[in-house]
């Protein structure tokens, strides 16, 4: 079994845990996931099954979605409630027009500074194992872009929105500053990722759904991976030029710098790139 499985991980499992628990109930060996989300976040997780783990670098590019929901007027620890509460702050009156307002000042390519609790690694140690040590360490800013940022609802000191946003970005860091900006502080209450590049959170199946409808509603759910770069353009070769490609050799193109799907005669071989006029494989997959 060969693609790509979309999971809507629940509360409570790391994404690894979902990996290990598919892989029991499936059988399966080779399986990865791509997109990490927290323990305490739910929503799309892609699952790559097979000779999908391949393709994975490419993946993990992907902007993704999620709903949010910020809680204004308390400050933890971690960003979100699992952490402990380090501020309290008065919230002040809001309007959907000033909500709506303070969110569209996020759009755009911006610096964003992670947050110390987070699995990033600074000296070959993770950043919440300093935090945990109860060490300060400097984090270098990273350049994120929110590509849609929409209100969906407030009441009293909790914030709904649906933002759009590019690899590495920190919803609980833009959570605390969206709470700057109204003139309070905040952590995030709840995340869901609803969507992942193509990928959305209506093709997912749970857990649960697997343990009652077992092996054939994972057939019937699979991605293919050739439809999963369906964005990308294709290159036909002939079948001198397929056996050179599959050996490795470079194969001289007129088409630009790129990665491309490359096919025999419609047969889908896998992944390769164009660099200065030649191509070269990368991933097959046949």
């Amino acid at each position: 079994m060969n693609g790509i499985l979309i999971i809507n991980k629940p509360k409570g499992y790391t994404s690894h845990d979902i990996v290990n628990v598919l892989r029991k109930k499936l059988n399966i060996k080779k399986i990865g996931h791509t997109g990490t989300l927290d323990p305490n976040a739910t929503g799309v997780l892609p699952i790559l099954i097979g000779q999908a783990t391949k393709v994975s670098k490419y993946l993990i590019e992907h902007n993704k979605t999620y709903i949010a929901e910020l809680k204004l007027g308390e400050k933890t620890t971690t960003g979100d409630i699992e952490g402990d509460i380090i501020e309290n702050k008065f919230v002040p009156s809001l309007t959907k027009e000033k909500l709506e307002k303070v969110l569209k000042e996020f759009l755009g390519e911006q610096m964003q500074i992670p947050p110390i609790y987070s699995a990033i690694k600074i000296n070959g140690k993770k950043a919440y194992e300093y935090a945990r040590e109860g060490k300060t360490v400097n984090i270098e800013p990273r350049e994120i872009e929110i590509t849609n940022i929409d209100l969906i609802k407030f009441e009293t000191n909790i914030v709904t929105f649906e933002v759009g946003c590019s690899k590495g970005t920190y919803i609980r860091v833009l959570c605390e500053d969206i709470a700057t900006k109204l003139g309070t502080v905040g952590t995030m209450q709840n995340l869901c990722r609803v969507k992942v590049d193509d990928f959305n959170i209506e093709q997912s199946l749970t857990i649960e759904d697997i343990e009652e409808k077992g092996i054939e509603v994972v057939k019937e759910k699979l991605i293919s991976i050739e439809s999963a770069f369906n964005k990308i353009n294709e290159i036909i070769l002939s079948d001198k030029k397929t056996e050179l490609f599959l050996n490795g050799v470079k194969i001289s193109v007129d088409n630009e710098d790129n990665i491309y799907r490359i096919y025999n005669q419609k047969q889908f071989l896998g992944i390769g790139v164009v660099k200065e006029g030649k191509l070269k494989r990368d991933v097959i997959i046949i």
